[in-house]
């Protein structure tokens, strides 16, 4: 006959990956602002694909709705690392407002002010990404440069695909 094991749910149990605390924090600060910059370029991306006009409007709306698609699973992917670590997302318009540097577009502006205000964009939020990197290199958090990795490539290559539709 085995013994029950009275186990207290009231308190979290303690995150024990190799990463202290202030460090885990230090991380997920970084990944915030990752992750508010990349919901606001997911929310521009896709206000540009609805709002788009003009001689290049096939391509640009598919173009716009490739890219806002893999941001939405990129904010998912940013979110979680940050839960992983410890700490509590952002999720609300305020806190991401305050974050990004990302800034929303509340006009229309003409089909090529979007391809560069993305490929800008784009651009921004590798940097933040990179600004991240040192935090996670410094305690070996893998997960997290690998993630950081993946975003930078993906925002440099959708800067360089806007980039080259302008000639």
């Amino acid at each position: 006959m085995s013994k029950s094991v009275a186990v207290d749910i009231s308190k979290p149990l303690p995150i024990d990956i190799g990463i202290g605390e202030k460090d885990r924090q230090k991380i997920a600060d970084g990944l915030s602002n990752v992750l508010a910059n990349t919901y606001t370029l997911y929310l521009k991306t896709h206000n540009f694909h609805w709002n788009v006009t003009g001689p290049m409007f096939s391509t640009l709306h598919l173009l716009f709705e490739t890219q806002y698609d893999e941001l939405a699973l990129a904010v998912d992917t940013v979110a979680e690392r940050i839960r992983a670590l410890g700490v509590y997302a952002p999720a609300s318009f305020t806190q991401f407002k305050d974050l990004s540097t990302v800034k929303e577009e509340t006009s229309v502006p003409s089909a090529v002010e979007m391809i560069q205000q993305l490929a800008k964009d784009n651009e921004t939020v590798s940097k933040v990404c990179r600004e991240v990197l040192p935090l996670a290199d410094k305690v070996n958090d893998q997960p997290t440069n690998d993630l950081l990795t993946q975003r930078m490539q993906t925002h440099e290559k959708n800067a360089w695909m806007l980039r080259s539709l302008l000639g």
